[in-house]
């Protein structure tokens, strides 16, 4: 028996030591890209566009299982009210991440008539990469975020409006100018805490993708990483069955396609507390703050994130990626 017992750890060894924490820090330590060929746009009418308007461009993030190649997605228009398409014009991509020392091109890619391109990316080594999109006629870009997983990865999945912030309104001020989103008191040293455990930060919104750079600005202002930041594919107010669907649907993919253990999930909303559900996930490990605190038994998360973040958080253990490999070969 006790044979068994440290065969069974030394062949699960190898798998614990290739298994690396989410990589925070490559993508963002990434030497200066290449000089811009920049060329005129290709059509007048995108040159007084880019002339008259702020850009307003986006990349959705994309989260795979290791060996699978990955779809990215990424619109291009200007004004924050209008969002007027950029149409037929030319952008560069380029990658950069976990293990490398210089930006990889990924070729030059033509918008569609909904300002989109989507790229085909080959199969990546685990990691986390930024993508760089810069449009040809102007120098103005975007970036999104490639996360490549192993099976088991474990996560803590996070909804913004209502959850991190005070209220589920204040996404929209923001987008509008009129102020910032206010944080629940010790909400990011919670995200925070979690991700220092060795966990995947996951944030789940509802927003349509028009508001991703304003929320990815404010994820910045406090001091948490901008991605795995998944809004909705397509703009427009949300929907109560359209939320769930959304939320449900995308953590279904992350649990059955990619693999991810998603340990605890935070939310506000009662469309969280149905998609969470429908997705599979645990109510004994679903956390509610607000007026729905604790319905359908789920967890109550009571006023802000201050005792949530002593008694629980503290108390939850570090992520496997975190502990010694004998130890993490024994769960």
């Amino acid at each position: 028996m006790k044979s068994r017992m440290i065969a069974a750890l030394f062949s699960a060894l190898p798998l614990m030591l290739h298994a690396a924490c989410p990589d925070y820090q490559a993508p963002l330590a990434a030497p200066p890209l290449p000089a811009l060929e920049q060329q005129p746009f290709l059509k007048l009418h995108n040159s007084l566009l880019a002339e008259r308007y702020q850009p307003w461009h986006m990349v959705h993030d994309v989260l795979v299982a290791e060996g699978r190649s990955a779809r990215l997605v990424a619109k291009f228009d200007y004004d924050l009210v209008m969002h007027k398409d950029l149409e037929g014009e030319h952008v560069q991509a380029w990658l950069f991440g976990s293990g490398m020392q210089e930006w990889e091109s990924l070729g030059v890619h033509t918008t569609d008539s909904d300002g989109k391109i989507e790229l085909e990316l080959a199969p990546r080594p685990l990691g986390d990469y930024r993508v760089h999109l810069r449009v040809e006629g102007d120098g103005s870009s975007a970036d999104g975020w490639l996360s490549v997983v192993e099976p088991g990865r474990e996560a803590v999945l996070f909804d913004i409006d209502g959850t991190l912030t005070l209220s589920d309104g204040e996404a929209y001020a923001d987008y509008a100018g009129v102020r910032r989103a206010t944080p629940y008191e010790q909400a990011a040293q919670t995200v925070q805490a979690y991700r220092d455990k060795g966990y995947r930060i996951l944030y789940l919104t509802a927003r349509p993708y028009w508001v991703t750079r304003d929320g990815r600005d404010w994820l910045n202002e406090q001091g948490l990483p901008a991605w795995h930041y998944r809004t909705k594919m397509y703009g427009g107010f949300p929907t109560r069955r359209g939320t769930v669907a959304h939320k449900a649907d995308y953590i279904r993919y992350l649990r059955e396609e990619v693999g991810l253990n998603i340990v605890r999930a935070y939310g506000n909303a009662a469309t969280d507390i149905t998609a969470y559900a429908e997705a599979g996930l645990p109510k004994q490990e679903t956390w509610i703050i607000g007026e729905h605190a604790g319905k359908e038994d789920t967890q109550a998360l009571q006023g802000d994130y201050r005792q949530h973040l002593r008694e629980v958080v503290a108390a939850t253990p570090v992520a496997a990626c975190r502990q010694e490999p004998a130890v993490a070969a024994m769960r």
